[in-house]
């Protein structure tokens, strides 16, 4: 066995667990259905769909409805957990259409570009693995998890608070994040969609402010959905405020802007012009 499906047969249990341990402390004081956490089940289904997703891929060998099956994730156990959680109020309702409206929107955006692109190169040597294959699979259910726990674990709560003051600066938040990020991939995709920009770099509009303003919004937008989730945690349920903290580590130093400067580097990499705009635009947070 190679030692990259060795390291990933060791990983795929910890991931698990991790969802796990996730799903016992933000199910207490949360809702039940027949004996069963909603919160825990939620977490139970956000694995069982990936693993589902993956058998017709590994076999097709294809990553091209990995993106999809995550926005199908996050739309189909919000809208079950609004349907089926008892005494749902109009905060939980908000945490679900801001969850819903973010992931339709990014979902449809990213298997658009993948459509058009016919690939994405980041898979080109885990598919042919069965083991690392799942692995990312099973690793999206996590982040899925993680991603939502906050909006989750508050339209499970057995908390209940009207609408107040967290509601709305959370929602104006989200707002903000959420058009960030919408206007900053809509000027990305046209610059690119334009011939004449081809092995060009995007340093206009919103990119002239940041060199990742739709990370920066989706950033921002997961801190307005915690925000307005706050009043309904208590105790364990504390767990879910990992969204937003996630969401940051995950872009700043995961797979988000390290990857992406890093192949940016590579193409334009001392070039006078890239190295002037990143000497002078900042990496997210946008300059005023």
């Amino acid at each position: 066995m190679k030692e990259s499906d060795r390291k990933a047969l060791i990983a795929l249990p910890v991931v698990v667990l991790i969802g796990a341990l996730v799903a016992v402390a933000g199910s207490q004081g949360g809702a039940t259905l027949g004996g069963i956490p909603m919160f825990a089940m939620a977490v139970g289904a956000a694995f069982l769909i990936q693993w589902l997703a993956f058998i017709p891929s590994f076999k097709a060998q294809t990553e091209k409805f990995y993106d999809l099956t995550g926005t199908l994730t996050y739309t189909a156990i919000t809208l079950l957990l609004i349907v089926l959680t008892p005494g749902v109020d109009a905060r939980a309702v908000l945490l679900a259409a801001m969850v819903l409206a973010w992931t339709l929107r990014l979902g449809t955006f990213l298997f658009r570009r993948i459509s058009k692109a016919g690939k994405d190169d980041r898979f080109d040597e885990i598919t042919p693995s069965f083991v690392r294959f799942l692995n990312v699979w099973t690793i999206q259910g996590l982040w899925v998890i993680f991603t939502a726990a906050a909006a989750w674990v508050a339209i499970t709560s057995s908390t209940r608070v009207a609408l107040d003051w967290f509601a709305l600066v959370g929602f104006l938040v989200w707002a903000v994040g959420f058009g960030i990020e919408i206007v900053a991939d809509g000027q990305k995709s046209r610059f690119n969609a334009d011939p004449a920009n081809k092995g060009k770099f995007i340093s206009t509009g919103l990119w002239s402010k940041s060199r990742h303003p739709n990370y920066f919004g989706e950033i921002l937008l997961w801190i307005g959905v915690a925000i307005v989730a706050v009043p309904a945690l208590q105790g364990w349920q504390w767990v879910a405020l990992i969204s937003p903290v996630f969401v940051t580590l995950l872009l700043t130093k995961v797979s988000g802007v390290p990857l992406l400067e890093k192949k940016s580097d590579t193409k334009w990499g001392g070039q006078a012009d890239y190295e002037a705009y990143k000497k002078d635009t900042p990496v997210l947070i946008p300059k005023l």
